[in-house]
């Protein structure tokens, strides 16, 4: 069990949220969400994570270009969260697209849960 593990989830889609907050707080993680980069910036500012689940496809700032903006913070702890993509058109990038704006992992979808679960953990402990 996740010791209250902070996770923020970058997500437009209201039901991925939704989901994925609700699996993961039954792992006992603490959960905060954004709906575009730009409120996942303006968190961040104000509160430490231990992970970012982040959405590729979001408006006002996507989820490539928060994770570049994210990496080149001058607080090196946050700029060193470990950050999972999560996307449904990951064939437009490549792993190397997500490793060269530091994105640690990425994940498709739909979710596997089971996945996201052992995915989140590995990267978060």
């Amino acid at each position: 069990m996740a010791e209250n593990k902070k996770v923020l989830i970058a997500e437009d889609s209201s039901v991925i949220q939704n989901l994925t907050k609700k699996i993961l707080m039954m792992q006992n993680y603490s959960i905060h969400s954004a709906k575009n980069g730009k409120q996942v910036m303006d968190i961040l500012a104000k509160e430490d994570f231990d992970i970012i689940l982040m959405d590729i496809n979001m408006p006002i700032m996507d989820g490539m270009e928060c994770s570049k903006a994210i990496r080149s913070l001058d607080n090196k702890e946050k700029a060193n969260i470990p950050i999972i993509a999560i996307t449904g058109n990951a064939k437009n990038y490549s792993i190397e697209d997500f490793k060269e704006v530091g994105i640690n992992e990425y994940l498709p979808k739909p979710l596997n849960f089971d996945q996201l679960v052992e995915t989140v953990k590995r990267l978060s402990s």
